[in-house]
């Protein structure tokens, strides 16, 4: 198939197993070893940030033995066994990475269970096995930036599924969960090795960010670079491991007041309420250095959220330039309490500690 100039890239290919990763099949008693070409696939993908899934018609414990026995299973971010439908398990492994339909493709050696993945998820697109080795040649395959977190991606999504093993454990106490998880996000000034990836999270993040503009790094370059303007990179970690660069505010110095051009969170960390966290620190920044914090709020169809966290974190509406909200915490009343779970670590030091 040919993809179209608008279609987005891959960020998940989910592999059918027998006879098509490998050479045999499991169930019927065979060893098989895995397809040399489509090992050189999986590694390709993988350096580019593409997650690999796998999506089987077998038992769950026999290919999972396999998989691992054969050194595979590391390969994988999500691995649904069964004898379903492959399209109710292409379904279920995007709603488990998070990740839209329209962005997962599916190989199978089977014409049948391609079809049946076509029509009930038009949007997935689908390859014949003996098309292994030359997907990484293909332009949905090819992301346009490669960045230190693209190639740490499957490892990332993996943690992410520790993670959500864990949540499920605590049930209904969310706020247990959060405590478990020993949250510390780092804010730092971007560094040049930082701005790809802040660039990269202006085009991916819409969701959570406070006014959709979009910043490629040279314009982040010059920010960094004016001493009217602070860029800062947010990074989280928890007791699984690192998020990488989650967080980027951009902040204007007006006068008496600090504006916040930009601030935008991944939506990978949005359940954390760390974007909350982050808003404490800048507001109490800012007060400290004898300025009014401001925030500019640009509405788009998706991003109603921030909105909501800046009104929690202490930001009220004060005028409207246009489609442009401003909002200013007045510095003669409370702050909102800081979350208790994340604690905050800048160039300064510890300002924000578990418990607040």
């Amino acid at each position: 198939m040919t993809a179209a100039a608008s279609t987005p890239v891959v960020k998940c290919l989910v592999w059918d197993l027998d006879d098509t990763l490998w050479d045999g099949v499991v169930l019927e008693n065979d060893d098989p070893d895995p397809f040399p070409a489509a090992l050189e696939t999986l590694n390709a993908l993988d350096k580019r940030g593409i997650l690999h899934a796998a999506a089987s018609r077998s038992e769950p414990s026999v290919i999972h033995r396999h998989l691992t026995e054969r050194g595979l299973d590391d390969w994988f971010c999500a691995v649904r066994v069964g004898w379903g439908d492959k399209s109710a398990a292409v379904r279920r492994i995007a709603e488990t990475l998070g990740i839209g339909l329209d962005t997962v493709a599916f190989i199978d050696n089977d014409p049948a269970e391609r079809a049946e993945v076509e029509a009930a998820l038009p949007m997935v697109r689908c390859y014949p096995a003996d098309e292994v080795d030359r997907l990484p040649d293909r332009p949905e395959f090819q992301p346009e930036h490669l960045t230190e977190v693209a190639s740490r991606r499957r490892e990332l999504y993996r943690t992410e599924w520790q993670r959500r093993e864990a949540e499920e454990e605590f049930g209904a106490d969310r706020q247990a969960f959060l405590a478990s998880l020993d949250l510390v996000m780092e804010l730092r000034p971007a560094t040049e090795d930082d701005l790809t990836r802040a660039s990269e999270l202006t085009l991916r993040t819409h969701q959570l960010n406070s006014t959709g503009l979009f910043y490629d790094a040279d314009e982040l370059r010059r920010l960094s670079a004016s001493p009217a303007h602070r860029v800062r990179v947010a990074r989280l970690r928890d007791r699984f491991g690192d998020y990488g660069i989650i967080g980027l505010a951009v902040t204007e110095l007006v006068g008496t007041d600090s504006v916040l051009r930009l601030m935008l969170m991944s939506c990978r960390v949005a359940s954390r309420g760390v974007g909350s966290v982050l808003l404490g620190h800048l507001i109490r920044e800012a007060l400290a250095d004898g300025l009014r914090p401001v925030a500019h709020f640009v509405p788009t169809d998706v991003n109603r959220n921030m909105l909501v966290t800046l009104r929690f974190a202490g930001y009220e509406p004060v005028a409207t330039e246009g489609d442009r909200m401003v909002l200013s915490v007045n510095p003669d009343r409370p702050l909102p309490k800081n979350p208790g779970h994340t604690r905050v670590i800048s160039e300064g030091g510890v300002s924000g500690v578990t418990g607040e």
